[in-house]
């Protein structure tokens, strides 16, 4: 494996692949690349030896390789794809992703987000905020960022009309990908077939322990020693899409549920912004509900 190229000022083409695990598949897609003149900036490979399949991330510039960068997919399709019987990602890393946040009434992520984005830590744009709630308006017009509500019924009553105007916003945004930073709302299963793989929540537990409401509010009744935070993809299956990032920390029985819900604050932020770039970087693969993250 070779260093990352985030430092790199030349175009770059990101491969993200899975498939069956057998011979050759390096040895193909790098002679590919090299003999179409591209130079190799990041490489790693892992094997699943318990379900046989291969992952790899391979990244090349673009400035000399002779295959444009339009017909790149062709040629994987047509040269390795239905060959290997790959499953793939192609991306350019001068193609930013482009981040829809929502928001309902809490800030700490948001904040933590939009510090990090306007100090450059997230290669990404970020047109909209979007709420259920004006409460966080005065944190989008402190970074200059448009910020939308949409109120939703007690009854939800109304939500197939919000969730069809919150569509056409991010349609006309050209949003690639969502973050719910604590948005208190479930998704609804059009909004993740629309982005699948692409919205990545924050639960304030570290998962599959205390799922759904008050989780630290669980945790303290159970006398649990360590509490913890967990970023993953939303799926239609209550806060058991695949797991991208998780931390803890340790507590004592002198906490309370208010200290629980401090300290697990912080480690939203952390764990959140850690998978938000991971995800931005272009280096998780998921396959059954798992994900395989390169480094």
């Amino acid at each position: 494996m070779t260093n990352p190229s985030e430092g790199t000022t030349s175009p770059t083409a990101i491969l993200l692949l899975y498939c069956p695990d057998q011979p050759g598949i390096i040895t193909e897609l790098t002679r590919f690349i090299a003999d179409n003149r591209g130079n190799i900036v990041y490489l790693d490979q892992y094997v699943d030896r318990h379900d046989g399949i291969f992952f790899m991330r391979i990244e090349w510039e673009l400035k000399d390789f002779m295959v444009p960068r339009d017909k790149i997919k062709e040629y994987i399709d047509t040269l390795y794809a239905r060959r290997y019987g790959m499953t793939y990602y192609l991306y350019f890393n001068d193609q930013r992703p482009r981040m829809a946040l929502f928001v309902s009434k809490m800030s700490h992520c948001l904040y933590d987000l939009l510090a990090r984005y306007k100090a450059g830590e997230l290669e990404c744009d970020i047109p909209c905020i979007i709420s259920n709630h004006e409460d966080l308006r005065y944190v989008a017009e402190q970074f200059g960022i448009p910020y939308y509500v949409w109120s939703i019924a007690k009854d939800h009553s109304n939500k197939d009309e919000v969730e069809k105007a919150e569509m056409e916003l991010m349609r006309r945004e050209g949003i690639t990908f969502i973050v719910l930073a604590r948005y208190m709302q479930i998704v609804t299963e059009n909004m993740i077939k629309a982005f699948p793989n692409r919205i990545i929540n924050i639960h304030h537990s570290f998962l599959p322990a205390f799922i759904g409401a008050k989780p630290y509010h669980q945790a303290w009744q159970r006398g649990v020693k360590i509490i913890g935070a967990t970023s993953h993809y939303v799926t239609t299956e209550l806060d058991a899409g695949p797991i991208i990032e998780q931390d803890v920390v340790r507590i004592t029985h002198r906490d309370t549920p208010e200290t629980l819900v401090l300290k697990g604050r912080d480690l939203e932020k952390i764990v959140l912004s850690r998978a938000v770039k991971k995800h931005i970087e272009r280096k998780i693969l998921t396959y059954n509900n798992r994900t395989f993250i390169f480094t």
